[in-house]
């Protein structure tokens, strides 16, 4: 008995420095490692993002604030941020609606032509803004086969916006439905919840965060856009101009320091547009 006693403690007192020399063994090189893809990673995002950013607000500053402040303010390149920005918020709630729609229809059903609906929420990504432009013009300009003349008008960006900014949230929300357990729906659908109330207590709770990643794309997508609008809106001063059609003006008249600046406003609606959708994706998910 006594043997067996004091045989019996000692593989468990071996065991404990064995495993935690293998434990530090093996966690050491995992640390260097992920210290060194943080260095590249960060290195990286620096030199594609954060020092052209820095460079951009260095320009803005070099009018002084009393020429930054005349640039924003300026008549025409006030109307211009506001066409813009008003149009992609816009834009962002349509495509909040219709790619959360679109991404069900996508998941939840099938139907003859789904594979080609699949490819043609693509095309947009693929598609050079050019020549998106240049299709919207011949659908939507004075020769539309369709009998709907656009051109020049505010409707003209507001429908450019809508084509290129398109797939944003149906790519981001299709996949989170896709992987989505269906036995909760199903026992709550048992229970006598309504379908509105499946979707409103379970499914969209979990989608949130994917709709709100969808919609900053798609507003950063649209305050940015160029090519599919240049074609078809007119660029009118005070009524379609857009602000990268500003923006390059400013430059094409040697006025970098003004260019920067609407750049610079345009950066700083985009982070409060990013950070407040974020925080409101949040607050629904605690309240889900």
């Amino acid at each position: 008995m006594s043997v067996a006693t004091t045989a019996g403690p000692r593989p468990e007192t071996d065991a404990g420095p064995r495993h935690a020399a293998s434990d530090s063994g093996v966690g050491y090189p995992l640390t260097r490692a992920s210290g060194l893809g943080l260095g590249l990673a960060m290195l990286w995002f620096s030199l594609l993002v954060l020092i052209p950013l820095t460079a951009v607000m260095v320009t803005a500053s070099e009018a002084g604030w009393s020429g930054f402040w005349g640039t924003i303010t300026n008549e025409q390149t006030a109307a211009a941020i506001r066409l813009t920005v008003g149009t992609a918020l816009l834009v962002t709630l349509v495509n909040v609606v219709m790619g959360t729609a679109i991404a069900w229809v996508l998941v939840r059903d099938r139907f003859v032509g789904q594979r080609v609906l699949e490819i043609l929420i693509d095309i947009p990504f693929a598609l050079p803004t050019i020549v998106a432009g240049l299709v919207l013009l011949s659908l939507y300009g004075p020769k539309s086969p369709l009998g709907i003349n656009v051109a020049n008008t505010r409707p003209a960006v507001f429908l450019a916006f809508l084509f290129v900014t398109l797939p944003f949230v149906v790519r981001t929300v299709q996949p989170v439905l896709a992987e989505l357990d269906r036995e909760a729906e199903e026992a709550a659908a048992s229970l006598g919840a309504s379908r509105f109330t499946v979707f409103r207590r379970i499914v969209l709770p979990s989608i949130t965060p994917a709709i709100a990643a969808g919609a900053a794309l798609s507003f950063a997508r649209g305050v940015s856009e160029y090519g599919s609008l240049v074609l078809l809106s007119g660029n009118l001063p005070h009524k379609t101009e857009v602000t990268s059609v500003r923006i390059l003006s400013s430059i094409e008249n040697d006025n970098l320091e003004g260019a920067a600046a609407v750049a610079t406003i345009l950066l700083v609606i985009s982070l409060i547009v990013i950070v407040t959708v974020d925080i409101l994706q949040r607050r629904l998910v605690r309240r889900g």
